[in-house]
């Protein structure tokens, strides 16, 4: 299940995530880059592959590969504390191309890097057309990136894209970003002790001094908030959420059932494409991809944890889907649904600590009305009343500064950090 950006009125947030190496060393929260002069010496290289042997690079074209390409992460973070894997069938279904809507405007490559016969590195390489008339570039993006601690590995998938890169005409390489906004994005550069969420990725601290060592650098950052769910919301906060009520003619929604909230589902995709138009990587989503996400995201909600706001006429106006935390349940289930994934999936819906922001979004013309502390005061009151004792508020663009000040009327700790990484071709 991809993330789920929010509007620069309230964040730019989705939900992902995993987790940490288990020796001591590898848990620094320290990514600073190394030069390349020191890209053989890394540390914690993984001494059981020779030194002699080839890295071989393979593009995915059976079904069997594609079955390797999507195990690899669950065998690399295998026991680690902090990874929360992906749902396998979300996996399988968005690098489709019978089945991702995004294929209309998206053309993608999947590669292995193998050791013999070992798979022990994976990457994709997607070129988003739609997103380069957008912005009047020619950018390649890679995604899906993983690989054992070895310098050459990480070379030799990254290169493979750098080379259909050249040969397409491409000028920069950038992410990790996915098909569309609504997919997994950014590598983490701080946090590796973290627990993650449903909606971000995990990488293990090595991942960012790789990128850094093959002439990667900083293009755009998020961050990650835990937020403690107060008992009544700030005063501030209460305020202004009641003014711009009253002054607005907003009416909230109150849903008891998840079939409440679908006939909103279509406008708030559309709503979507309004307010995030500006944000990092984003395009528009076209009717088909609407149809999709409404499938994938409102088919498992909790009502109460969605907060849907009218304006005097009825039409849309804002919007919070958010949803207990999934993190330790999918680490349970091990990313499948059956036998037993279902069942933990389902208690943790019921009773749970922590809660997860994924889509959030105000409508443009009413930004910086007080419309977001509305939204955010109705799902935080629930989140009181259901027993939720913090928030995670998934990514945020670090540039956004309404959010940034948003948080500083809660007591929110910045725990993790992000980043898109770009390199120019010559």
């Amino acid at each position: 299940m991809p993330p789920f950006p929010q509007s620069d009125d309230i964040a730019h947030s989705k939900v992902d995530s995993a987790a940490p190496m288990s020796s001591e060393s590898s848990r620094r929260d320290d990514c600073a880059g190394v030069g390349p002069e020191d890209s053989e010496g890394l540390r914690g290289r993984d001494n059981s592959m020779p030194q002699s042997t080839e890295i071989v690079v393979k593009e995915v074209v059976s079904r069997k590969e594609m079955a390797a390409f999507i195990d690899l992460p669950y065998r690399l973070y295998k026991g680690n504390p902090d990874c929360v894997p992906k749902l396998r069938f979300d996996e399988r279904n968005t690098l489709d191309r019978d089945k991702n809507p995004a294929f209309a405007y998206c053309e993608a490559r999947y590669w292995l890097a193998l050791n013999g016969k070992r798979v022990v590195g994976r990457i994709a390489a997607i070129i988003n057309h739609a997103h380069n008339v957008k912005c009047n570039q020619n950018y390649m993006r890679f995604a899906w990136i993983d690989f054992e601690e070895d310098i050459r590995i990480a070379r030799a998938l990254i290169q493979q894209v750098e080379g259909w890169a050249k040969e397409r005409g491409m000028e920069a390489v950038h992410g990790p970003l996915g098909f569309t906004d609504l997919d997994f994005e950014g590598m983490l550069v701080n946090g590796f002790d973290q627990l993650g969420t449903m909606a971000t990725i995990y990488n293990y601290p090595y991942y960012p001094q790789y990128m850094e060592v093959l002439g990667y650098g900083k293009e755009a950052d998020w961050l990650e908030f835990r937020i403690e769910i107060p008992q009544t919301i700030p005063p501030r906060i209460g305020r202004v959420a009641a003014v711009a009520k009253a002054r607005l003619g907003l009416q909230v929604v109150k849903a008891k059932k998840s079939k409440d909230i679908l006939p909103y589902a279509p406008d708030i995709f559309r709503l979507i494409n309004d307010a995030y138009a500006h944000l990092h990587g984003a395009v528009p989503l076209n009717e088909k991809q609407i149809e999709y996400y409404t499938k994938q995201y409102f088919s498992f909600i909790r009502p109460d944890f969605v907060s849907i706001v009218l304006d005097r006429s009825g039409k849309l106006a804002a919007f919070a889907i958010t949803m207990p935390s999934m993190s330790a349940a999918l680490q349970k289930g091990g990313g499948r649904l059956f036998p037993a994934g279902f069942f933990h999936l389902l208690r943790a819906m019921k009773r749970n600590p922590v809660a997860d922001l994924y889509l959030v979004a105000v409508r443009p013309d009413l930004q910086g009305k007080g419309v977001n502390a509305l939204v955010i005061s109705e799902i935080f009151q629930a989140y009181a009343k259901a027993g939720v004792r913090f928030a995670e508020s998934n990514i945020n663009l670090e540039s956004n500064n309404r959010i940034m000040a948003f948080w500083d009327s809660f007591t929110a700790v910045n725990h993790k950090r992000r980043r898109c990484f770009i390199k120019e071709l010559s």
